[in-house]
């Protein structure tokens, strides 16, 4: 409590704002609503993901079965509009989704979440007719959708993408190869990001054009499953584009402003991979904490032994530190302001603390840790890739420290700006 005399010193401004916190408070609650959709999911997971992670994570199948039950129960496409068909929920609710995904299994979770990467373009760029074909189509039936860009010379260097889209007519004609597709094999419709403009020298902003792509397209072709060193159960696979024709009616936005498209996107999802991360985390812990109170060493629970409730302390710190920067992303959408700052420090943390959880629980559970008897070396595989997908832990660096020197060129200060 400021002391009166100080009060008297503040501006009329000062004493306003301490009207007004006063009157509505700084709240890291959850609304009534979130709080009703977090138990929702929190129950569906626990009900139909956890029971069967292992086993997909073993055979590396496509959760069909799990995508079906998600979609019924309203926890598929939740951000697409209610005027197409969908739920029209803001983003903090889509985070509250992919953390409890991410606690569950960051591949069936990954293969869910996808929708939101794949449509997200769509509601930022597309006409309402191409809205109502495609985001309505995933609202009525459980389908999934893939984003379309990384290719195999380029995953961080977007403008190094060698994909083109040759204008004839009312038609484009798109040749090209795509790379580590996330639900590529199963994609009723694609975003996807060509070169329409073939000089080098074009700056990114206006010698891409993206596109919506009907996933049975002709000309088509997708590669195999990969099998990677985690999330297996997602669908990852190179997709090749041979003489794909795509109505100029497919175009997002404007053409050769993609790019712009793209980036805009990753606004509203790097929170949601954020969010899966600080999931696992969360996962790593639980799991850690349960074990270190049942194993003894020395006549007493690992537990009590200081090594072991440090890793675990520091893994509680980082979950809390990054469930508030990842919320605190989303929010910052759904206030309409800029996003990629806070989505960018989110994910970059989040990712780290995942890989960070997953690593120390593999230590507290020991020899045991390595086995696969046991959970935590599946999310050891599993949290490997938040540092790399949609943006390297090394990008997300780039992208903070671009925006925080700017800030102090203009204003003189990072921290008072």
């Amino acid at each position: 409590m400021l002391s009166s005399k100080l009060l008297a010193r503040v501006p009329t401004a000062v004493n306003g704002l301490r009207a007004a916190h006063s009157a509505s408070g700084l709240s890291f609650d959850l609304s009534d609503e979130h709080l009703q959709l977090q138990s929702t999911v929190r129950q569906f997971v626990k009900n139909e993901v956890i029971p069967k992670a292992a086993e997909h994570d073993r055979t590396m199948e496509f959760p069909w079965e799990i995508i079906k039950k998600a979609h019924a129960a309203g926890l598929l496409n939740t951000q697409v509009p209610e005027e197409y068909g969908g739920l029209g929920l803001d983003l903090v609710a889509d985070v509250i989704i992919g953390e409890s995904f991410g606690y569950g299994c960051t591949g069936i979770g990954t293969a869910i979440m996808a929708n939101d990467l794949a449509s997200t373009p769509v509601q930022i760029a597309g006409s309402d007719a191409i809205k109502k074909k495609f985001l309505g189509r995933l609202t009525e039936e459980p389908l999934v959708a893939a984003y379309c860009v990384t290719e195999p010379g380029a995953g961080s260097d977007v403008a190094g993408l060698k994909t083109r889209a040759e204008k004839k007519g009312d038609e484009y004609i798109v040749n090209g190869n795509k790379m580590w597709i996330t639900n590529g094999g199963h994609a009723s419709f694609y975003f996807l990001l060509a070169r329409t403009d073939p000089d080098p020298k074009t700056p990114a902003g206006k010698a891409f054009t993206a596109f919506v792509v009907e996933g049975d397209s002709p000309g088509i072709v997708k590669g195999k499953k990969e099998i990677n060193l985690g999330q297996r159960c997602s669908d990852t696979r190179a997709i090749t584009f041979e003489d794909v024709r795509i109505p100029a009616a497919q175009v997002l936005g404007k053409p050769g402003e993609g790019f712009k498209v793209a980036m805009k996107t990753f606004d509203k999802t790097r929170p949601l991979v954020a969010a899966a991360a600080i999931g696992l985390a969360g996962r790593a812990l639980d799991e850690s904490a349960r074990y270190a109170l049942e194993r003894k060493t020395f006549g007493v629970p690992i537990a009590n032994h200081q090594a072991v409730s440090f890793l675990l302390a520091d893994m509680a710190t980082n979950i809390e530190l990054g469930r508030l920067l990842t919320y605190r992303s989303a929010q910052e959408v759904e206030l309409g302001r800029s996003g990629s700052y806070y989505a960018s420090i989110a994910k970059r943390f989040a990712a780290d603390s995942a890989v960070e959880a997953a690593t120390n629980a593999i230590q507290i559970f020991g020899g045991a840790g390595f086995n696969t008897e046991y959970p935590v070396e599946k999310l050891y595989r599993d949290s490997k890739i938040f540092q790399i997908y949609e943006g390297t832990s090394q990008v997300q660096r780039v992208i903070i420290s671009r925006q925080l020197l700017q800030k102090v060129k203009d204003n003189g200060s990072y921290f008072f700006a």
